[in-house]
């Protein structure tokens, strides 16, 4: 871009809109919600630019109404597979060399893109095709998306200008190359602000990817793809292969050229592709860089001095919000027995006053889980508390297929500290509480970061600030998010960066940093202006 030193200011988050009524978003939403559900789309693969058809076809259905077809896809087999890496790796030759503001001008455009004409397109089809409120889908698949974009464009250059100090004579300086070979990006169904970030992240570095997005999120993703290349994204860079993971992993992650794994999805799969990658290790050409979130059982602990409606507030948003489907949903409450006689009948009350529907009612607060494989899994946990002497359903326990996925949200209240939901993931609207002893808040604290093999979320409910500096201290380990008077979900990029250890992934916070480092592979340059011209050193000239 000429002779300039060009920076990047910080960018503000992205407002998020409300939808009241009569607003013009809600208008603009409900237009285009109307629209995409009067037609169905074809959706292809784009590799190296172009529409590829394999006829291999799959469907993206509503989850609420799960007869309603929106497209069907096309997947991706070991050929096409092949074919997206051959592209990838002739695409990076050039891409790798572009000046990085000739790259991230693209990302930027595209992150304007999708708040401003796009807004109503993204959020509708993350709505449709996943199931989400307004709310939910505009929180993320408009607002936490262009973040990433944005965010993630200033961390590459603020690294860009991290350079090592030089003395006289000479000049030391750090290029910070992008990695070698393609990155694999497997992306989930629940997040399109994550299915968005995790292919790009590495490519404004300079690198190229594979994206194999959830088949039970290809609708939002294929818009999201088409948006990429308006923004004038040039073809290969990214390359977009929906399709079976087995059948991406197997093609993908055993090639010689694999330099990355960018991956948000279960704990299974990831360890999974790890392994994977530990039986090929010999045949890389580099140490692939394992990127990953995975799983969590997150948690809400209560001390006595709980305001009452701020718990039942954040137990009620923190479970129940998309249908429990956040990785960072709570799952598990830890009580003590005098608040919680106060509490119960209030928040029994609460959740089955909760409306469950069609998310194109407005009204609604929830919608469906996101497919058949999901709701049997629920249902299955939900059955076996009935079956449990040590729990029962104080609410909810519902769950109905005949038209759409849908699982009320349901309060399951435990004597047993280690049952089945106080320890499982079960990424669904099922949130089980714990009532313990109002003088054994610390051997809960204990026994809460003991229970769960995962460390992703959490949160301290109190008033009284030595409680909450005692939880701090003992659930350290706990949770990679950690939240003070507050639900534990809904991190904000640039605000709350979100990631967590232990069985939940690398913790390598998306949309900071910290992440853009794992794309980039530094190489430093010594320069000296003035080089010596004997050998011998001072000390040699006597014995």
């Amino acid at each position: 871009m000429g002779d300039a030193l060009n920076y990047l200011q910080k960018p503000q988050n992205e407002p998020v809109k409300h939808y009241p009524p009569g607003s013009p978003e809600k208008e603009a939403i409900k237009k285009e919600l109307k629209k995409m559900q009067q037609q169905e789309i074809e959706i292809p693969l784009i590799i190296n630019g172009k529409e590829v058809k394999t006829g291999n076809l799959g469907k993206a259905v509503m989850p609420h109404k799960h007869g309603h077809v929106l497209a069907r896809y096309h997947k991706a087999g070991p050929e096409e597979v092949e074919m997206a890496i051959e592209g990838a790796l002739q695409a990076q030759k050039d891409w790798a060399n572009w000046p990085w503001e000739e790259r991230l001008v693209i990302f930027r455009k595209l992150a304007d893109l999708i708040t401003g004409p796009y807004r109503p397109t993204i959020n509708a089809a993350t709505m449709l095709g996943q199931g989400k409120t307004v709310h939910q889908a505009e929180i993320e698949a408009a607002c936490e998306l262009a973040d990433f974009l944005r965010f993630n464009s200033y961390f590459l250059t603020e690294i860009y200008r991290d350079q090592p100090y030089s003395p006289e004579n000479i000049w030391n300086r750090i290029d910070y190359r992008p990695l070698e070979g393609f990155v694999l990006a497997v992306t989930p169904f629940n997040f399109t602000a994550i299915a968005g970030n995790l292919p790009t992240a590495p490519a404004m570095a300079g690198n190229v990817a594979l994206w194999k997005p959830a088949s039970t999120a290809v609708f939002s993703a294929h818009y999201f793809m088409q948006m990429l290349m308006e923004a004038g994204l040039p073809p290969g860079v990214i390359n977009f292969i929906p399709g079976p993971g087995s059948v991406i992993g197997d093609t993908a992650l055993p090639h010689p050229k694999l330099s990355g794994v960018h991956f948000t999805g279960s704990t299974g799969t990831f360890q999974h592709m790890w392994k994977k990658i530990g039986e090929n290790i010999e045949k890389y050409h580099y140490y692939p860089r394992i990127v990953g979130e995975t799983g969590g059982k997150d948690f809400v602990v209560a001390h006595t001095s709980a305001e009452p409606s701020e718990l039942i507030t954040a137990l009620v948003r923190g479970a129940f919000e998309y249908q429990g489907q956040k990785c960072s949903a709570a799952s598990r409450a830890y009580i003590p027995r005098s608040l919680w006689e106060d509490i119960r009948d209030h928040l029994v009350k609460t959740v089955e006053g909760i409306k469950v529907g069609d998310i194109s009612n407005f009204t609604n607060f929830m919608g469906a889980v996101i497919d058949k494989k999901a709701f049997d899994k629920i249902k299955g946990y939900i059955d076996r508390v009935r079956e449990n002497d040590k729990a029962e359903i104080i609410a909810g326990g519902d769950y109905d297929d005949s038209v759409g996925y849908f699982i009320d949200p349901t309060l399951v209240l435990t004597t047993d500290p280690f049952s089945e939901t106080m320890v499982e993931e079960i990424f669904g609207p099922v949130l089980t509480i714990y009532v313990y002893p109002d003088e054994k808040f610390e051997e809960t604290l204990y026994l809460c970061n003991e229970t769960s093999p995962y460390g992703l979320t959490g949160s301290i409910i109190s008033r009284d600030r030595k409680a909450i500096k005692k939880a701090e201290r003992i659930l350290r380990q706990a949770a990679g998010n950690f939240y003070i008077n507050d639900k534990p979900t809904a991190a904000i990029v640039n605000q709350q960066p979100f990631g967590g250890a232990r069985a939940s992934g690398t913790n390598d916070k998306a949309g900071t940093k910290i992440n853009m480092y794992r794309w980039l592979s530094a190489r430093a340059i010594k320069e000296n202006f003035v080089p010596p011209r004997d050998y011998p050193y001072p000390y040699m000239e006597e014995e």
